[in-house]
């Protein structure tokens, strides 16, 4: 298995976001990469450095999953934002179009309204080339997969599943998995994204939800209960080319390992009637029982059991890393996944 990070990530280090109308410390910052980085060296595993931050076959792949206003929005909203009087240093919305709006704004205050979907995802000057060196982690490994190296792994912070094709939200700017996911196309006729993130993979969804060669499938907690709360029911099953092809599993807030390992079941048969060529595992370790987004309570033993699970899928896999926030816990699940997943 070969697995990338690259350091640039770090720039992108938000020390706070809004929670129930508190502003309090991120848990979506560089000490991730830290304590997953403890976690892989723990396995055994080393990480590689992508060779560039920034190409135009980067560019041109975020350009199909993703608008140009958008990706114009994250590379020059702060310089814009720092330009109006008394602006903060953090980019953060104080309006949204609720209910949908009927023009794009030019003001950045507008802007960042309808392109940030919540107040989890400020955006500070080193921001963007945080954001993008994260997703060229993904490409990365995308790559080297196709390049014939097996398995491959990327540790990416920021993540990415909520990202979607026009707004950021959850933490997620620039969606990741979806990446990967459009890197191994070009290779792959058929394509599935696996996500056992702890919240509903809402971006990935929406990239997605149109199109029938690239399935989407994940298990999360019910969001009539939990963040993204308005996308992730089990009724939302794709359109057009894309009907039947979008899959939800949502579980009870609160589920246990037991529950988890079951409904992974019925999501990789699901999976598996597509038939895909390759697959997209949308990793998030968050539904462990001490993460401090405390929406499932899964052991790190089970983590391993997944891994285990996830590793006997008979075609060729890219793991990107999207949720598990900082608890003494975060590296060894990771460690117990990984070894779980090369035992199966």
């Amino acid at each position: 298995m070969k697995l990338f990070y690259h350091p640039d990530q770090e720039a992108h280090a938000p020390a706070s976001f809004l929670v129930r109308g508190q502003l309090t410390s991120s848990p979506e910052g560089p000490v991730r990469a830290e304590l997953l980085a403890k976690g892989l060296a723990a396995a055994g595993l080393a990480l590689h450095e992508p060779d560039d931050v920034d190409s135009p076959r980067l560019r041109s792949r975020l350009a199909r999953i993703h608008t140009p206003r958008y990706l114009s929005f994250l590379e020059t909203i702060h310089a814009r934002w720092r330009e109006m009087p008394g602006a903060s240093e953090l980019v953060m919305p104080n309006v949204h179009p609720c209910g949908g709006g009927h023009h794009y704004p030019r003001h950045p205050v507008g802007q960042a309204g309808w392109h940030l979907h919540d107040m989890a995802c400020p955006i500070a000057a080193g921001s963007f080339r945080g954001i993008l060196a994260s997703a060229a982690t993904a490409q990365a490994a995308a790559e080297a997969l196709i390049g014939g190296h097996g398995t491959t792994y990327a540790l990416c912070r920021p993540p990415g599943h909520h990202a979607g094709p026009d707004r950021a939200g959850g933490f997620c700017f620039l969606n990741n998995s979806a990446l990967a996911a459009t890197v191994l196309r070009e290779h792959f006729s058929r394509v599935a994204i696996l996500d056992i993130d702890l919240h509903h993979g809402n971006g990935t969804q929406d990239i997605f939800y149109y199109r029938g060669d690239v399935w989407t499938g994940s298990l999360h907690v019910d969001p009539a209960d939990f963040y993204p709360f308005f996308w992730g029911g089990a009724n939302e099953e794709g359109m057009g080319e894309g009907l039947g092809a979008n899959v939800n599993l949502p579980l009870p807030l609160g589920s246990d390992g037991v529950a988890f390992l079951e409904a992974l079941e019925v999501l990789i048969a699901r999976m598996e009637a597509f038939r895909p060529e390759a697959v997209v595992i949308a990793l998030g370790l968050d539904a462990h029982r001490d993460d401090p987004l405390a929406g499932m309570t899964l052991e790190t033993a089970n983590f391993e059991a997944v891994g285990r699970r996830l590793g006997q899928l008979a075609r060729p896999v890219v793991l990107v890393q999207e949720g598990g926030y900082p608890t003494e816990h975060l590296g060894d699940n990771l460690a117990v996944f990984m070894n779980g997943f090369s035992g199966g």
